[in-house]
């Protein structure tokens, strides 16, 4: 279970960031930064982990509780299919995390990042491979992306109800994927992702891109 070991390590404000999505093949990817100002309730940390570990309705529980939070700071940030079609999926994830701590209400002393890189934030900061297993911070983080994100995808599922959204979160799963054969490509599909660049290019093809 996550703590707030490295956290107090620093001390002043320590934002914990994480992203998710990258690897569907439509939405956007989703960021979000996490300060814990005045520390973590003792009951809220017993439950906080990576957000892959967390059923559905326990991530919207915390996320929901989280704002309420005495002192924490919370900043979303994304990048589109469009931005990520232009920069690349990695690059576009450093952008949306840095959407995500500039939209905090100050900047914080310290950055904490779930993963092996990181983008420039203004300030210093750190990767922590498994960081969402290991700092509370991180771990609030990647639960709010999460929820987030699949708010986000439920949507554009209402828009384009074909491709199961709602449920694969534009991940290519088998309903996906007959959807993009059947009915195409959407604006919020990532044209440069293998799957649908190979769609893309066989409708082209039939005369129907």
């Amino acid at each position: 279970m996550p703590d707030f070991t490295r956290e107090q390590q620093h001390g002043g404000r320590v934002a914990g960031v994480d992203e998710v999505g990258r690897g569907p093949l439509a939405g956007p990817v989703v960021a979000a930064a996490v300060v814990f100002g005045a520390g973590v309730p003792d009951d809220l940390a017993a439950v906080i982990d990576d957000s892959k570990k967390l059923k559905p309705a326990v991530r919207e529980a915390i996320a929901a509780r989280l704002p309420d939070v005495p002192g924490i700071e919370i900043g979303l940030g994304a990048a589109s299919a469009t931005e990520i079609d232009t920069l690349n999926i990695h690059h576009a994830a450093h952008l949306a995390m840095q959407r995500a701590v500039a939209r905090l209400p100050h900047v914080p002393d310290h950055v904490l990042v779930d993963g092996n890189k990181l983008p420039s934030f203004g300030c210093s900061a750190e990767a922590i491979v498994g960081g969402d297993r290991l700092s509370l911070s991180i771990a609030a983080a990647s639960i709010m992306a999460k929820v987030m994100r699949d708010r986000i995808m439920a949507r554009l599922d209402v828009r384009w109800p074909a491709y199961g959204w709602e449920r694969n979160a534009g991940y290519g799963t088998v309903v996906h994927r007959e959807a993009l054969s059947s009915v195409g490509v959407t604006p919020h599909h990532r044209k440069t992702f293998g799957t649908v660049r190979r769609q893309i290019e066989h409708l082209a093809m039939e005369g129907r891109a």
